[in-house]
């Protein structure tokens, strides 16, 4: 039997190379944007404060940069996959079952497996807008409609709007508190008076990435509410009073069910050995940890009053932020600062977001702060 070699397609029949096809619902994704880093100033000013992103200008906490490199020397194995010491070490503290929790990487990656778990084509998404950043990305991304709720002229979560908001085709909640990108926070009567209003089968997420800032006792810790409400997930992160940014550990906390769905969505080993460890060694570090949070809401109080006595109208903030709306005058605000050496996180068209910082680089936001106003 003899074989022969196939004929070459000839160039007219040849098919067009175009690269392959993607999900044409990504066309209208934005990408996510982070806060600048710092570096050179411009024209050769002073290096800029980072203030654009909402990290910890504090060194990780006593003990977290031990375990973390103790547990380096490992990283040729792969990790718990499902994070078994930090969730036994995470059900102690928040006196919660193991099986009601999930990791993931940063709280924003636990909100994506949230949305693979319950969200697809022609279901909806509600939440508060303008809220995180990621919220309308990730929905997109998993099919999903997002339903945006206009923020009321005092820059809280519209509640009454968002129950009205709901239909059979909701599947998720998003309820930001306090809410980035400005600052203010619900309390327990209006968010406890909302959670009535939500079917049963609506799941609630309490995206409460800030609540260690949190100084108001009428404003709920959602593990309080969580407890009693099988529809309602509360979302934590490492990233921000931990200061654990750069590694990427957040957790949820719901019932059996809604934690056994994220744990299937999860990345396989997406939380590393060494975030693991560095999570565990910061949870139990928690005195200097409360001792820093103390420091950076004094410093979030002076800011927010000093921003009132220039006269700008300041949100009351229980995060570890500022918000000015500026509407039109958002880039060139943003430029002044940079120019007098710290960086802030522009939404154009809307307004800025502040970190707290450093007292010097919050003193060089304050001053730029008040020359803009100045020639106002």
């Amino acid at each position: 039997m003899s074989s022969s070699t196939p004929s070459p397609i000839p160039a007219s029949d040849a098919p067009t190379l175009t690269g392959p096809r993607l999900r044409a619902v990504l066309d209208d994704i934005p990408t996510y944007r982070p806060g600048r880093s710092a570096g050179p100033g411009t024209d050769g000013g002073p290096a800029p404060y980072k203030l654009s992103s909402n990290e910890n200008p504090y060194p990780p906490l006593p003990g977290v940069l031990e375990a973390a490199t103790g547990a380096a020397g490992a990283f040729n194995r792969y990790p718990d996959m499902f994070c078994g010491a930090l969730t036994s070490e995470l059900a102690e503290r928040f006196t919660v079952p193991v099986e009601h929790l999930a990791t993931g990487t940063g709280s924003v990656g636990v909100a994506q497996q949230l949305l693979q778990a319950t969200a697809g084509p022609g279901d909806e998404v509600i939440y508060a807008w303008r809220s995180f950043e990621a919220y309308p990305i990730i929905t997109r991304i998993s099919g999903a409609t997002s339903v945006q709720v206009p923020l009321t002229a005092g820059e809280e979560h519209d509640l009454d709007a968002m129950a009205a908001a709901i239909t059979d085709r909701t599947r998720l909640i998003f309820v930001c508190n306090p809410n980035n990108p400005t600052g203010t926070a619900i309390r327990r009567a209006e968010l406890e008076s909302f959670l009535d209003r939500v079917p049963g089968d609506v799941l609630v997420v309490l995206d409460e990435a800030y609540r260690e800032f949190v100084d108001d006792p009428l404003i709920p810790d959602g593990l309080d509410l969580y407890r009693e409400r099988p529809n309602v997930c509360v979302l934590r992160t490492f990233s921000k009073a931990y200061g654990l940014a750069g590694l990427r550990v957040g957790f949820a906390v719901a019932h059996a069910p809604v934690a056994e769905a994220l744990r299937k969505t999860a990345v396989p080993f997406g939380v590393s050995g060494v975030a693991q460890e560095a999570a565990i060694a910061s949870l139990r570090a928690e005195p200097a940890l409360r001792e820093r949070v103390t420091s950076l809401v004094a410093e979030r109080e002076r800011v927010s009053a000093e921003l009132a006595g220039q006269g700008w109208t300041v949100p009351e903030t229980r995060a570890n932020f500022v918000w000015l709306r500026l509407g039109a005058e958002t880039t060139e605000f943003a430029a002044v600062c940079e120019a007098a050496g710290v960086l802030v996180r522009p939404f154009p068209g809307e307004g800025v977001r502040v970190t707290i910082g450093e007292t010097e680089a919050n003193d060089l936001f304050l001053r730029a702060a008040a020359e803009f106003r100045k020639g106002r």
